[in-house]
């Protein structure tokens, strides 16, 4: 499909792309670019990539597809730092979980003869680093594409046909429309777990440790998603503010009502509360977005990461 894939962030991500490329002979050769040069030398002797180096501009010569798989925050310095060496009709991709402020920040850095096409594969784990990757990890999920509108049809096709032979089911989205969908299925669950599992640490020591010793499922599944790349998600809220606080101020409101519902002894708009989201839970079954088991995990049944 492609002759050279430069891979941008050999993390879960990249490591995962890599070895599905591999995996389905997607490109002649794969390109790991890092900025930790032991990751490089890591991946050379993984066999997941054909070379390997720190710097980006070198990384991405000659390369008809790149795919910035950096946290979010550090994308525009790496697009800064590659933009001279790309090669006239290359497409540029990323895996962020935020895209309206990627294009803003990487579109003006290019030429037109550049084209930008962000993605956002809706797959992970809490684990990190090209040794936990594997290939299956796109498989029957979601990616999303999100061109803007002068975006050349010929690219945006041969963007989708990699994510398919990946194993991935692709939805082409408007990309502010994305950051508010996500704000809710993805980045709001996350703040609350980072806020459930940080109340416990704050819990006097000995009721800290039966909360660790006697943790039901929720809570090991709060604990999960709490455990994703902090870097990752720092720059997630940082750079979807608008959505997430949107989310948040809705997710606030709801939660009042249920304080005053349990206060009051309302044990019938609580039942219906429950009833109404429990529907909720059996539709993502019904859609085939609920079973998904990990590698790592046998017991896993939550995304992770964004």
């Amino acid at each position: 499909m492609f002759k050279q894939i430069t891979i941008i962030g050999f993390g879960l991500i990249g490591s995962s792309l890599a070895r599905a490329i591999i995996e389905k002979k997607l490109a002649e050769t794969i390109v790991c670019v890092d900025k930790d040069q032991e990751v490089c030398n890591k991946v050379l002797a993984m066999g997941l990539a054909d070379d390997a180096t720190t710097d980006p501009a070198l990384g991405v010569e000659g390369s008809e597809l790149v795919v910035l798989c950096t946290p979010v925050g550090a994308m525009q310095k790496v697009a800064q730092q590659m933009g001279r060496s790309l090669q006239k009709g290359a497409i540029v991709s990323d895996v962020g979980s935020v895209k309206t402020s990627v294009i803003k920040a990487l579109q003006p850095l290019w030429p037109s003869h550049v084209h930008l096409i962000p993605a956002h594969p809706i797959a992970g784990t809490e684990f990190s680093g090209p040794e936990h990757g594997f290939a299956e990890l796109f498989i029957n999920r979601w990616c999303i594409l999100t061109p803007q509108a002068h975006t050349e049809l010929k690219a945006i096709e041969k963007l989708t046909q990699l994510w398919e032979a990946c194993g991935s089911n692709v939805e082409i989205m408007d990309p502010e429309h994305h950051d508010l969908v996500l704000g809710i299925t993805s980045h709001l669950p996350h703040l609350i777990a980072y806020t459930i599992v940080g109340t416990a640490t704050d819990l006097e020591d000995d009721i800290k440790s039966e909360v660790v010793k006697f943790s039901a499922s929720g809570f090991r599944d709060f604990t999960r998603i709490a455990a994703s790349d902090p870097t990752m998600w720092r720059d997630v809220f940082l750079n979807n503010k608008e959505a997430v606080l949107e989310m948040l101020q809705r997710f606030t409101e709801d939660l009042t009502a249920l304080q005053k519902a349990i206060r009051k002894g309302d044990g019938e708009y609580l039942y219906n509360h429950f009833s109404e989201t429990r529907d909720i839970r059996r539709a993502i079954i019904d859609a085939g977005q609920a079973e998904y088991v990990y590698p790592e995990d046998d017991d896993a049944d939550t995304e992770a990461a964004a």
